[in-house]
């Protein structure tokens, strides 16, 4: 696909990070975007930001039900009055559910939900309509999570990595199926690295708690013991300095990343364009594949320390808070 002028792309998870920027950097060359996410306030913001004179429309959906995504891709067929689409990038995604042992059985299959099933259901909804047209991508979201099921070690991450290898099988799998019954449409699926996005208070919001100053003390306690995992000193943390530290963790994600939204989105378009299949996002992303493929049998010996390494070494905020730090 040489350009996206006079396409119709469907973004989910558009209200934030890469799907924003993606709605964004396409309404800036010319394409007609229909985009969704959960948060109706995020969505507008994107469309509001985008190119005067762009074709934008928003819509709230939680895409891991799925009367909530046919509705919303009847939606974009009434409003921009088409029977076709031409691109499709299944972005949306959390975290959470990290241990399948330890966690709540609700958020492992809440993150599952949206990370999987979510990518499942809009293209269910929307492929019918890429393959009407006469030029389609379909664009899967994985991670690098999906080559790699670990955070490093002691801290287990099973929901996210269980949908993100999903996510991969589903897209290679369709490689062939595509091939045979629609070769006017291609699938790619994209694994990125770590990106300066708000997935983590994002995902913290989606799994039940609105702002940081409301975490309830059952949540705090469960982030407390996160947090010792990742080698925050939390044990003697009062819940306000606890809080102060969640916000340090989640803005480091975010400002700390080697890449940001819009430069992964960038990365994401230009292999669109060259007609890849498989894309990956930041020199991290490249090296934890490099190192998985070349011996596989100890990616997870130690915890998988070396690892751990390439794809959070700069998570974390810079300093580690202190308990003293984070009172001040």
């Amino acid at each position: 696909m040489d350009s996206f002028a006079g396409k119709l792309a469907i973004v989910t998870g558009g209200g934030s990070g890469m799907g924003r920027e993606l709605v964004l950097q396409l309404a800036a060359e010319g394409c007609s975007v229909a985009t969704c996410d959960i948060d109706a306030a995020g969505v507008s913001e994107t469309a509001g930001r985008a190119q005067a004179g762009s074709r934008i429309t928003t819509h709230v959906c939680d895409v891991s039900a799925e009367d909530e995504v046919l509705r919303f891709r009847d939606e974009v067929v009434s409003q921009h009055a088409t029977a076709h689409v031409n691109l499709v990038f299944n972005n949306a995604g959390i975290g959470g559910g990290g241990s399948f042992i330890a966690d709540e059985r609700k958020d492992w299959e809440r993150t599952f939900g949206i990370d999987w099933w979510g990518v499942y259901y809009c293209t269910r909804a929307f492929l019918p309509l890429l393959i009407a047209s006469d030029d389609g991508y379909l664009v899967n979201t994985s991670s690098a999570n999906g080559f790699w099921a670990s955070l490093g070690p002691g801290v287990p991450h099973t929901a996210y990595s269980t949908a993100k290898f999903a996510v991969k099988g589903f897209s290679e799998a369709l490689i062939e199926d595509l091939r045979v019954h629609a070769p006017h449409v291609k699938v790619a699926v994209v694994m990125p690295g770590h990106v300066g996005t708000d997935i983590v208070a994002n995902s913290r919001r989606v799994l039940g708690t609105h702002e940081v100053d409301d975490i309830p003390a059952v949540d705090l306690e469960r982030m407390r013991a996160q947090l010792t995992m990742r080698g925050l000193q939390a044990d003697e943390m009062s819940p306000d300095q606890l809080r102060e530290v969640v916000k340090l963790v989640e803005q480091g994600f975010r400002d700390a990343a080697p890449l940001t939204a819009a430069q992964a989105a960038t990365i994401i378009l230009d292999g669109v364009r060259a007609g890849r299949w498989r894309i990956l996002v930041g020199d991290d992303a490249r090296a934890l594949d490099e190192r998985v493929r070349a011996d596989p049998e100890t990616a997870y010996d130690h915890g998988g320390a070396d690892l751990g390494t390439i794809l959070l070494g700069a998570t974390q905020p810079t300093p580690t808070p202190t308990v003293e730090e984070a009172a001040t």
